[in-house]
């Protein structure tokens, strides 16, 4: 290329047309930067996790109140559930109840049925950030089979009053979708009636006040 009135050539920078790296890692507002392909322990801080939970809505964001029923606040509910259900458990797996939809902090809450559309690959994913997570704060990788089964259960009896108090669901279709909820103390039953949606600021503090909870009673076990 020649400027007007110069007989000088200019050199012209090369220009790179390959295609640039796929990029499979998240930077995280802590610094870390979380590899999705092989999650490690180490690059997972509950900072990120309560800061990513409070500012992702359950049910798409279909819920009522001026703010998102944030997978915190349901992470909370879900310990509450599991606290008043299983009294005698060690902090570990009320722990483990408050860490069960973690990895949604980088993968998003996905609603049920997608997740039933994409298949396999992505709860295989699903399990190995939870493994990570769970790794992380002194938890089994993978959790016994009736500690598993009793926080599905609970997680389940969280959807119901969601569903039915926030979501727009009625009791018998609530009921065929996460089955019909067992007695609960007074309590609690009040608090799951009384559903509120929290700010993200408010949902992610108290996730985080929960966490150091637990962490406390466990080191007094």
């Amino acid at each position: 290329m020649k400027q007007p009135g110069n007989d000088t050539p200019i050199d012209m920078p090369d220009v790179d047309t390959s295609t640039p790296p796929a990029r499979a890692w998240q930077r995280m507002l802590s610094g870390r930067r979380l590899d999705l392909l092989d999650p490690k322990a180490a690059d997972v801080e509950i900072e990120d996790i309560a800061h990513g939970l409070a500012r992702l809505a359950r049910w798409n964001g279909q819920t009522l109140g001026m703010h998102a029923f944030s997978v915190a606040q349901h992470a909370l509910v879900v310990d509450e559930i599991a606290g008043a259900r299983q009294p005698e458990w060690p902090a570990r797996w009320r722990l483990a109840a408050l860490l069960h939809d973690a990895p949604e902090y980088v993968i998003g809450d996905l609603i049920s049925p997608f997740k039933t559309a994409i298949g396999l690959d992505y709860k295989a994913f699903e399990r190995r950030l939870l493994a990570a997570i769970h790794q992380r704060f002194g938890l089994p990788a993978e959790l016994p089979e009736p500690i598993q089964a009793e926080i599905k259960a609970c997680d389940r009896v969280a959807a119901f009053y969601e569903a039915t108090r926030l979501a727009g669901f009625g009791v018998e279709e609530a009921t065929a979708f996460f089955g019909r909820p067992g007695r609960l103390s007074p309590e609690l039953a009040l608090a799951v009636d009384g559903l509120l949606p929290l700010p993200a600021d408010e949902a992610q503090r108290e996730f985080l006040a929960r966490f150091q909870w637990l962490i406390e009673q466990g080191s007094n076990l």
